[in-house]
């Protein structure tokens, strides 16, 4: 028999209502309140806030087997990378609150630093271009964005309120279009690889002036820590859920394939068979997964919603990186990033060293994006790196060495993401924004894409989440009250 000392029951007792407290809130319910569909940073934003709000019976359904959703690491040659979401802004006017988080954490980065590029620039074949040639080129592209910011100003104002145009339109009205491959690879650089489309897909009106630049500051933290950018969302479930591997309301594996609701609630089955009852849910699928056949509403959504679904933008931003036994490229500062010309756009355009963030690890990073990131995803590894070293070799020559290892994820082809972030396309309206984050029936959407500042960050994603949660808090609060929005 175990005898119990008064610090033992002293301590019992202090520990009780936590522990009940604990069991209260993790139900193991297959009839949740709430059922939360994906743990990426907007899902787990969302159930945050539901569960300080009060809401503590949810059931959050994740495809995958961890929380972090695009945010996802991997590991080459011993380093941890990001093969999704890699930057987050500050040094603005305006809190960015994933950098508070980041703060917390002790996340590891580095300030990227694309101001010397105009000094690493290549031609498709014979070395660098002469650094005042790439100047003229860049000044006439800050020129064009100086042009887009101040026009999109006017078509927002009251006083002129006139419809939406693409950012290639906007160029053409200052009659000062990228002609050369020069002239198109620093357009690339200032518009394509922030939007992951181009310029005229990629609205004016709605994308300029960049928000998140202009908000939380002109500081690109680029995230090396061997934690992973993931660490951000995993922090936020760590503060509701008693555990990320055993609380019974954070499933992982659980494909979510059907979604039925009725004015009473919503049956949500996935694909191994499992079904679960709820009053409501939120979904916070990507917009690229919302367009595919991944999910089945029934009944089907109303055409104004799968309008506003369909109309948006899922772009492809896709980074390949490159292990060597040893560096050829340039180092040490202003070194950081090259850009390649090629007569085919957004052909392996914007390369990265990354010794600033992983000293001695003899990486390189390029991106590509839009119809280039798709075409290489039908590419083998092997393709891949066949054609990104023949680029290399038109930069440093033809005896740089093969590479020990490759990385890269296809992210158009993953059926849980279909792409790596949203874009807003030109001639989408805001009404038409307000309606793809707006509910139907007990059906709740969230996700970066539904931010009307932020969309295709992370930052997005967390705002969004919260804004979500708390539109149905309030409508439960009026429910309650028998308050009617009619």
């Amino acid at each position: 028999m175990t005898t119990l000392t008064l610090p033992s029951i002293t301590l019992l007792l202090f520990l009780l209502p936590h522990l009940l407290s604990v069991s209260a809130t993790a139900p193991a319910s297959q009839s949740p309140s709430v059922i939360i569909v994906g743990a990426g940073m907007s899902g787990i934003s969302a159930a945050k806030t539901l569960h300080d709000a009060g809401m503590k019976d949810i059931l959050i359904l994740e495809a995958t087997s961890k929380v972090g959703g695009r945010m996802r690491k991997a590991e080459i040659g011993g380093n941890t990378v990001e093969l999704g979401a890699n930057w987050y802004q500050g040094g603005g006017p305006v809190p960015n609150p994933v950098l508070e988080i980041a703060s917390k954490l002790n996340l590891r980065y580095t300030v990227t630093d694309t101001g010397n590029i105009t000094a690493n620039t290549y031609k498709q074949r014979g070395g660098l271009y002469p650094k005042e040639i790439v100047e003229e080129a860049h000044n006439a592209s800050v020129g064009r964005t100086n042009f887009c910011s101040d026009f999109s100003e006017t078509l927002n104002s009251d006083a002129v309120d006139e419809d939406d145009i693409s950012i290639l339109a906007a160029h053409r009205l200052l009659g000062k279009l990228p002609a050369t491959p020069l002239e198109r690879a620093v357009d690339y650089l200032n518009d394509e690889l922030a939007d992951g489309e181009p310029p005229q897909v990629t609205s004016l009106k709605n994308v300029y002036p960049r928000r998140e630049g202009i908000d939380h500051g002109p500081v690109a933290h680029f995230v090396a820590d061997p934690r992973g950018y993931e660490v951000v969302p995993q922090y936020l479930g760590k503060q509701f859920l008693s555990s990320l591997t055993n609380d019974p309301r954070l499933q992982f594996n659980k494909v979510v394939r059907e979604i039925s609701y009725t004015d009473s609630g919503v049956e949500v089955k996935t694909e191994d068979g499992s079904s679960y009852q709820a009053k409501f849910v939120i979904v916070s699928a990507s917009i690229g997964v919302l367009q595919s056949d991944l999910i089945e509403f029934k009944p089907k959504l109303p055409m104004w919603k799968r309008l506003a679904i369909a109309d948006f933008s899922m772009a492809v931003y896709s980074k390949i990186f490159l292990k060597f036994p040893y560096k050829f490229w340039p180092t040490g500062p202003g070194t950081e990033f090259s850009l390649y010309t090629h007569t085919q756009r957004g052909y392996y355009p914007v390369w990265q060293h990354l010794e600033n963030e992983y000293p001695g690890s003899n990486m390189l990073m390029v991106t590509v994006t839009y119809n280039e990131a798709k075409r290489m995803e039908q590419l083998s590894d092997e393709e891949i790196q066949a054609e990104a070293m023949d680029v290399l070799r038109d930069m440093f020559g033809e005896h740089i060495p093969e590479p020990e290892s490759m990385l890269t994820h296809r992210w158009w082809s993953d059926r849980f993401f279909k792409g790596s972030h949203s874009n807003w396309p030109h001639g989408y309206s805001q009404e038409r924004h307000n309606k793809l984050g707006a509910s139907v029936g007990p059906i709740y959407f969230t996700g970066e894409h539904i931010h009307k500042n932020y969309f295709g960050w992370v930052t997005g994603a967390y705002l969004a989440g919260i804004d979500t949660a708390k539109d149905l808090v309030k409508q439960l609060g009026k429910a309650n009250r028998g308050v009617s929005d009619a």
